[in-house]
């Protein structure tokens, strides 16, 4: 097969997909999302470096792969994105995809207009492309940065919805500049169509592969198989039937179906969600290579300081301003919402869709405007993809956002105070359960749960088990809590894992496992015994819990190793002690001449500001 030119397709195609592969495992190696190698890959094989991938390359059919390619891509996004990890932060979340975008939408078009000279009209087309962040870059990004449940709720969300939602618009203005339209009526009018006729289709769609998948036997010996073809199925069929009836409706198409299917109870979902994850990968390893391969820097260059003006307006003022005008009143701290002010990459759909009306405004002989647009477009994409991209988990380590992700298996009151309790130490905890009433209580409260069986394997990937540090079986069955800490042992393999033990003697089966078990009666028993015999002290125990803190930190300060007890005293807050120190297995109650070690775990008490103050010292990584 071969192009126009006469170059043979095969190994260009070969190539792109190896390379996709490689930035995949260079993402995982070097913890940088895999746009940053993408889009490296593809100025390297475009024309401005090596010439092997050129606009001519794919010959016309390069909108149509572009347009399915997103099609997957948000598909999938969509497809993962559940209506309870909405409730992480719904306020904050629909103000994002609205007034956020709003704001976005307006201050984009005022830099473009003032700083660039273009038209209203360009500005806005410009404006409304750069609205989408997207899932093709928020995805990778949070591969890398495990944020907090509520920051990645808001963030997929505003990428899934927003991509639509600016596709549409980006490509009512267009219609309206290539017919000299203006009027208000005129862009409600067409954005409302494609929306609704995309909607429509993807419920439509949706509908038929849900029965599909649930009703129809799909050949029991393949059925996985059979199930994942017909979803991907579905997604493109989805896009291309919703695209036939009105330009750009299939984006919303896609993303209607993938919602749906997503939370709904569809059969071998595990096995859809890996297929399509892997097809993902691919596709975006096409697109974002492809698109970056047609980058000019003469176009770029011809933007000079007023280009990066732009850049520098998008990234550093309005993003802030859209993340905090969201936030207003919502459970983000503070440093959670610079980190989601400073992850805001736009990516595949402002490339593609630009690319696209680029060449309409060349045939439309409005090659400036068409310049400025590309230029604008991508110069955007290549520095908020790279400084924002490339440094996510840095700023996300500066910032102090990533959590230790602890899954609590029962919610009732023991798995709920527990959770409270973490949380307010800053934590990222997740409730499972599978009683609704129990499930309705612990959301009224702001928890964040998970519904569904804690000894099924499914339900604690999809959880988030795969990235848990600890796991709690804190439910009142103790059979429940060993199948738990078996599971999680053996498939997830987290650093800790905690069980509570209601009936004294099933600690030997939990402690044959190498799980650390708390046995509701003899805790019940040993703090009762505390009160009578050391009233001062579980008086004290109970004032930490309300002002004060105890934390345990593993020592990596450089400055500190080899200094004694006393000296590294001295140089903590008023009021902070070093209560123990734990080397290998053995924990002892420091004298002041004691010499601490790299990794040594220290064990700091007192106020509770100071004490994280303290633990910032000890540990700079914290």
């Amino acid at each position: 097969m071969a192009t126009g030119g006469g170059v043979s397709l095969i190994p260009i195609v070969a190539a792109i997909i190896g390379i996709g592969v490689i930035s995949q495992v260079l993402s995982d190696r070097f913890q940088v999302p895999s746009v940053v190698f993408l889009i490296a890959a593809g100025i390297t094989l475009g024309p401005e470096v090596l010439g092997v991938v050129n606009p001519d390359v794919f010959g016309s059919g390069l909108s149509d792969i572009v347009g399915l390619s997103v099609a997957i891509i948000v598909f999938e996004g969509a497809f993962h994105l559940r209506i309870e990890k909405l409730r992480e932060a719904p306020a904050a979340t629909v103000r994002l995809v609205t007034v956020g975008a709003a704001i976005a939408l307006v201050g984009t078009a005022a830099a473009v207009h003032y700083l660039l000279g273009a038209a209203w009209l360009v500005a806005f087309l410009i404006g409304a492309l750069l609205v989408a962040t997207g899932p093709t870059v928020i995805a990778p990004i949070l591969e890398v940065v495990p944020a907090r449940d509520r920051v990645e709720a808001a963030l997929e969300t505003e990428g899934i919805v927003n991509d639509v939602t600016a596709a549409i618009l980006a490509v009512v203005i267009f219609e309206a500049l290539i017919a000299e339209e203006t009027g208000a009526g005129v862009f409600v009018t067409l954005f409302a169509e494609r929306l609704g006729i995309g909607m429509l289709v993807g419920v439509i769609v949706a509908a038929v592969v849900y029965y599909l998948l649930q009703y129809v036997d799909l050949s029991p010996g393949n059925a996985p198989q059979n199930a994942r073809l017909l979803v991907l199925a579905g997604a493109l069929v989805a896009y291309g039937a919703a695209d036939a009836i009105v330009t750009e409706a299939g984006i919303a198409a896609v993303a209607t179906a993938g919602v749906l299917l997503g939370n709904l109870d569809v059969p071998y979902e595990h096995d859809i969600s890996e297929f399509k994850g892997d097809i993902t990968l691919i596709v975006l390893s096409f697109v974002f290579i492809a698109l970056a391969a047609l980058l000019q820097f003469s176009t770029l260059i011809q933007l000079g300081a007023a280009g990066l003006g732009v850049v520098v307006a998008v990234a550093l003022v309005i993003r802030p301003v859209v993340v905090f005008a969201s936030c207003i009143g919502d459970r983000f701290t503070t440093p959670e919402k610079w980190f989601m002010s400073f992850v805001g990459p736009r990516g595949i759909i402002p490339a593609s869709v630009a690319t696209l009306f680029a060449i309409e405004l060349r045939a439309q002989g409005l090659t400036e405007a068409a310049d400025l647009l590309v230029g604008t477009v991508f110069l955007v994409i290549l520095m908020t993809v790279v400084f924002e991209g490339g440094f996510a988990r840095r700023i996300a380590e500066y910032l102090d956002v990533i959590p230790m992700r602890v899954l609590v298996i029962g919610g009732g009151k023991v798995g709920r105070t527990l959770a409270e309790r973490l949380e307010d130490r800053g934590e990222n905890v997740v409730l499972i359960e599978n009683n609704r009433d129990t499930v309705e209580t612990a959301r009224n409260e702001s928890f964040a749960v998970h519904f569904g069986d804690g000894t099924d394997t499914d339900v604690l990937r999809s959880a988030g088990a795969e990235k848990a540090k600890v796991v709690v079986a804190a439910t009142g069955d103790d059979d429940v809590n060993l199948l738990v800490a078996q599971l999680s042992n053996s498939k997830f393999a987290p650093e800790t894992i905690l069980a509570r033990v209601n009936n004294p003697s099933n600690v030997e089966a939990f402690e044959e496992l190498g799980v650390r078990t708390i046995s509701t009666t003899l805790a019940t028993a040993q703090a009762l015994d505390n009160y009578i015999e050391r009233p001062a002290m579980m008086n004290w125990m109970g004032e930490i819990g309300r002002s004060g803190d105890v934390q345990e930190v593993e020592l990596t300060a450089d400055e500190l190793i080899g200094m004694t007890i006393e000296e590294i005293s001295d140089e903590l807050p008023d009021g902070v002690l070093i209560a123990l120190v734990a080397r290998n297995d053995d924990a002892r109650v420091p004298v002041d001449d004691f010499t601490v070690e790299y990794g040594d775990r220290i064990t700091i008490l007192g106020e509770r500001e100071n004490v994280r103050e303290a633990m910032t010292f000890v540990h700079p990584e914290n």
